[in-house]
């Protein structure tokens, strides 16, 4: 069966860190890539980074560029999203997709409040 699971999210103020944590389970993490999204209530889940299968490959919306990181553990299988300079547009679930039937977390919040 398979199984992401989110973690790390939090409420934090504008410029400050979090770092999300995703655990996946159930299928060949080694062998998919993974992906972040996040949405906002009332709108459209919005693709944020994606890593591929080997770590080699990463890629960031515009939006974070420059604040956000993706990376992976296939140790632990677990990918991560480091996230810096948070602002207050960042607010939103994020929830962490991937394996081999393009599965879903369950989300993990994150506010962004001064």
């Amino acid at each position: 069966q398979v199984r992401l699971v989110e973690s790390g999210g939090g409420l934090v103020q504008p410029g400050e860190s979090l770092t999300l944590s995703c655990a996946a389970s159930g299928f060949s993490f080694i062998n998919s890539a993974m992906r972040w999204y996040r949405q906002v209530a009332g709108k459209e889940r919005e693709w944020v980074a994606a890593i591929t299968s080997d770590g080699r490959y990463r890629n960031l919306a515009d939006s974070v560029k420059g604040r956000f990181a993706i990376s992976r553990d296939d140790s632990k299988d677990t990918v991560y999203l480091e996230m810096n300079n948070l602002k207050i547009e960042d607010t939103g679930v994020y929830y962490c997709n991937g394996g081999p039937d393009n599965s879903w977390g369950q989300g993990t919040q994150v506010t962004v409040s001064s």
